[in-house]
Protein backbone atom coordinates (compact mmCIF):
# COMPACT_ATOMS: atom_id res chain seq x y z
CA UNK A 1 0.00 0.00 0.00
CA UNK A 2 1.06 3.33 -1.10
CA UNK A 3 1.86 5.42 1.98
CA UNK A 4 -0.40 8.64 2.30
CA UNK A 5 2.52 11.15 1.61
CA UNK A 6 2.82 9.63 -1.47
CA UNK A 7 -0.94 10.39 -2.73
CA UNK A 8 -0.85 12.88 -5.70
CA UNK A 9 -3.56 15.81 -7.93
CA UNK A 10 -3.69 17.51 -10.44
CA UNK A 11 -4.41 21.22 -10.59
CA UNK A 12 -4.60 23.04 -13.28
CA UNK A 13 -4.35 27.06 -13.36
CA UNK A 14 -7.10 28.21 -16.23
CA UNK A 15 -6.42 30.89 -18.53
CA UNK A 16 -8.55 33.40 -16.36
CA UNK A 17 -5.55 32.75 -13.38
CA UNK A 18 -2.52 33.07 -16.17
CA UNK A 19 -3.83 36.69 -17.49
CA UNK A 20 -4.48 38.05 -14.17
CA UNK A 21 -0.77 37.25 -13.19
CA UNK A 22 -1.77 35.02 -10.17
CA UNK A 23 0.00 31.92 -11.06
CA UNK A 24 2.57 32.86 -8.17
CA UNK A 25 0.03 33.47 -5.03
CA UNK A 26 -2.00 30.51 -6.36
CA UNK A 27 1.20 28.08 -6.21
CA UNK A 28 2.20 29.76 -2.56
CA UNK A 29 -0.87 28.37 -1.47
CA UNK A 30 -0.43 25.17 -1.86
CA UNK A 31 3.13 25.17 -1.23
CA UNK A 32 2.81 26.65 2.53
CA UNK A 33 0.72 23.61 3.46
CA UNK A 34 3.66 21.24 2.97
CA UNK A 35 2.45 19.98 -0.34
CA UNK A 36 5.38 19.52 -2.59
CA UNK A 37 5.01 20.27 -6.56
CA UNK A 38 6.64 17.06 -8.42
CA UNK A 39 5.03 18.39 -12.00
CA UNK A 40 4.73 21.81 -13.99
CA UNK A 41 4.39 22.82 -17.43
CA UNK A 42 2.40 25.59 -19.44
CA UNK A 43 0.31 24.30 -22.34
CA UNK A 44 -1.88 26.48 -24.67
CA UNK A 45 -5.17 22.99 -24.61
CA UNK A 46 -7.04 23.12 -28.17
CA UNK A 47 -10.66 22.77 -27.85
CA UNK A 48 -10.55 19.21 -28.33
CA UNK A 49 -8.23 18.53 -25.79
CA UNK A 50 -10.26 20.37 -23.33
CA UNK A 51 -13.10 17.93 -24.43
CA UNK A 52 -11.06 15.08 -24.07
CA UNK A 53 -9.82 16.25 -20.48
CA UNK A 54 -13.47 16.75 -19.16
CA UNK A 55 -15.20 13.22 -21.34
CA UNK A 56 -12.02 11.03 -20.74
CA UNK A 57 -12.09 10.89 -17.07
CA UNK A 58 -15.93 10.14 -16.74
CA UNK A 59 -17.89 10.07 -19.76
CA UNK A 60 -21.36 9.64 -20.65
CA UNK A 61 -21.46 8.99 -16.24
CA UNK A 62 -19.91 12.35 -15.75
CA UNK A 63 -21.93 13.93 -18.84
CA UNK A 64 -25.45 12.36 -16.85
CA UNK A 65 -24.10 13.83 -13.73
CA UNK A 66 -23.17 17.40 -14.94
CA UNK A 67 -26.61 17.42 -16.66
CA UNK A 68 -28.53 16.57 -13.64
CA UNK A 69 -26.72 19.71 -11.82
CA UNK A 70 -27.51 21.91 -14.31
CA UNK A 71 -31.10 20.67 -14.67
CA UNK A 72 -31.31 20.98 -10.67
CA UNK A 73 -29.76 24.19 -10.98
CA UNK A 74 -32.31 26.26 -13.23
CA UNK A 75 -35.48 24.52 -11.52
CA UNK A 76 -33.82 26.17 -8.06
CA UNK A 77 -33.84 28.90 -9.46
CA UNK A 78 -37.68 28.43 -10.57
CA UNK A 79 -36.29 28.48 -14.62
CA UNK A 80 -36.80 25.02 -17.05
CA UNK A 81 -33.67 23.85 -18.30
CA UNK A 82 -33.56 24.11 -22.09
CA UNK A 83 -32.57 20.70 -22.42
CA UNK A 84 -34.69 18.06 -22.91
CA UNK A 85 -32.47 15.74 -21.35
CA UNK A 86 -29.59 15.62 -18.73
CA UNK A 87 -27.25 14.00 -21.41
CA UNK A 88 -27.86 16.91 -23.79
CA UNK A 89 -27.21 19.44 -20.63
CA UNK A 90 -24.11 17.92 -20.00
CA UNK A 91 -22.77 17.73 -23.01
CA UNK A 92 -23.76 21.64 -23.16
CA UNK A 93 -22.08 22.38 -20.16
CA UNK A 94 -18.91 20.11 -21.25
CA UNK A 95 -18.63 22.70 -24.08
CA UNK A 96 -18.70 25.38 -22.50
CA UNK A 97 -15.95 24.05 -20.14
CA UNK A 98 -13.47 23.26 -23.04
CA UNK A 99 -14.47 26.96 -24.80
CA UNK A 100 -13.24 28.56 -21.86
CA UNK A 101 -10.31 25.97 -20.84
CA UNK A 102 -9.26 26.68 -24.74
CA UNK A 103 -9.03 30.52 -24.54
CA UNK A 104 -5.15 30.79 -23.46
CA UNK A 105 -2.60 29.18 -22.13
CA UNK A 106 -3.21 27.13 -18.81
CA UNK A 107 -0.53 25.93 -15.76
CA UNK A 108 -0.91 22.37 -15.29
CA UNK A 109 0.55 21.00 -12.22
CA UNK A 110 1.36 18.20 -10.01
CA UNK A 111 1.28 18.25 -6.29
CA UNK A 112 2.41 15.11 -3.59
CA UNK A 113 1.79 14.81 -0.17
CA UNK A 114 -1.02 13.66 2.72
CA UNK A 115 -4.18 14.03 1.58
CA UNK A 116 -3.43 15.91 -1.34
CA UNK A 117 -6.79 15.67 -3.51
CA UNK A 118 -8.76 16.46 -0.40
CA UNK A 119 -6.02 19.59 0.72
CA UNK A 120 -6.16 20.92 -2.75
CA UNK A 121 -9.87 21.32 -2.61
CA UNK A 122 -9.79 22.59 0.02
CA UNK A 123 -7.52 25.25 -0.26
CA UNK A 124 -9.15 25.93 -3.64
CA UNK A 125 -12.62 26.30 -2.77
CA UNK A 126 -15.92 25.76 -3.85
CA UNK A 127 -16.58 25.47 -7.90
CA UNK A 128 -19.05 29.17 -7.66
CA UNK A 129 -16.19 31.68 -6.62
CA UNK A 130 -18.86 34.29 -4.99
CA UNK A 131 -19.93 31.33 -2.73
CA UNK A 132 -16.63 30.22 -1.69
CA UNK A 133 -15.47 30.48 1.80
CA UNK A 134 -12.99 33.54 2.74
CA UNK A 135 -9.46 31.85 2.73
CA UNK A 136 -9.73 30.01 -0.40
CA UNK A 137 -8.15 30.81 -3.43
CA UNK A 138 -11.67 31.28 -5.31
CA UNK A 139 -12.98 32.85 -2.23
CA UNK A 140 -10.31 35.32 -2.05
CA UNK A 141 -9.39 36.17 -5.48
CA UNK A 142 -12.18 36.33 -7.95
CA UNK A 143 -15.71 37.21 -7.91
CA UNK A 144 -17.78 35.57 -10.46
CA UNK A 145 -21.45 33.57 -10.11
CA UNK A 146 -23.68 30.89 -11.32
CA UNK A 147 -25.68 33.91 -11.51
CA UNK A 148 -23.46 35.93 -13.86
CA UNK A 149 -21.80 32.72 -16.05
CA UNK A 150 -25.93 31.67 -17.05
CA UNK A 151 -26.86 35.48 -17.96
CA UNK A 152 -23.45 35.50 -20.53
CA UNK A 153 -24.40 31.87 -21.47
CA UNK A 154 -20.67 30.90 -20.51
CA UNK A 155 -18.50 28.52 -17.50
CA UNK A 156 -18.20 30.11 -14.38
CA UNK A 157 -14.34 31.82 -14.60
CA UNK A 158 -13.24 30.22 -11.12
CA UNK A 159 -9.51 30.24 -11.82
CA UNK A 160 -8.19 26.65 -10.96
CA UNK A 161 -9.53 22.84 -11.79
CA UNK A 162 -8.36 20.08 -9.11
CA UNK A 163 -9.17 16.97 -9.52
CA UNK A 164 -12.72 15.36 -7.82
CA UNK A 165 -10.61 12.32 -6.41
CA UNK A 166 -7.65 9.85 -6.19
CA UNK A 167 -8.87 7.81 -8.97
CA UNK A 168 -9.89 11.01 -11.39
CA UNK A 169 -6.11 12.54 -10.11
CA UNK A 170 -4.63 9.46 -11.55
CA UNK A 171 -6.25 9.56 -15.07
CA UNK A 172 -5.94 13.34 -15.41
CA UNK A 173 -2.34 12.98 -14.29
CA UNK A 174 -1.70 10.68 -17.11
CA UNK A 175 -3.52 12.66 -19.78
CA UNK A 176 -1.54 16.19 -19.17
CA UNK A 177 1.90 14.44 -18.13
CA UNK A 178 4.38 11.88 -19.44
CA UNK A 179 5.99 9.52 -16.85
CA UNK A 180 9.24 11.36 -17.53
CA UNK A 181 7.91 14.89 -16.57
CA UNK A 182 7.28 13.93 -13.02
CA UNK A 183 9.62 14.14 -10.58
CA UNK A 184 10.78 12.01 -7.42
CA UNK A 185 12.77 14.17 -5.06
CA UNK A 186 13.08 15.12 -1.49
CA UNK A 187 12.28 18.52 0.06
CA UNK A 188 13.86 19.09 3.40
CA UNK A 189 10.65 20.24 4.71
CA UNK A 190 9.57 16.92 4.34
CA UNK A 191 12.08 15.49 7.15
CA UNK A 192 9.22 17.86 9.56
CA UNK A 193 6.01 16.62 8.29
CA UNK A 194 6.95 12.92 7.66
CA UNK A 195 10.12 11.72 9.39
CA UNK A 196 8.81 9.52 12.35
CA UNK A 197 11.25 10.65 14.92
CA UNK A 198 12.55 13.82 13.54
CA UNK A 199 15.84 12.43 13.03
CA UNK A 200 18.65 15.03 11.73
CA UNK A 201 17.27 18.43 13.83
CA UNK A 202 19.94 18.62 16.20
CA UNK A 203 23.83 19.46 15.38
Amino acid sequence: MKHPKDERTLVIIKPDGVQRTLVGEIIRRYERTGLKMVGLKMVMPTEKMAIEHYYGVGGDAWLEEVGRKARAAYEKKGLESPFKTNMENGRAVMQANAKYLSSGPVIAMVWQGNGAVGLVRKITGGTEPQTSDVGTIRGDLTLDSYAMADLDQRSVRNLIHASGTIEEAAKEIKFWFKEGELHNYRLVGEQILYDVNLDGIKE
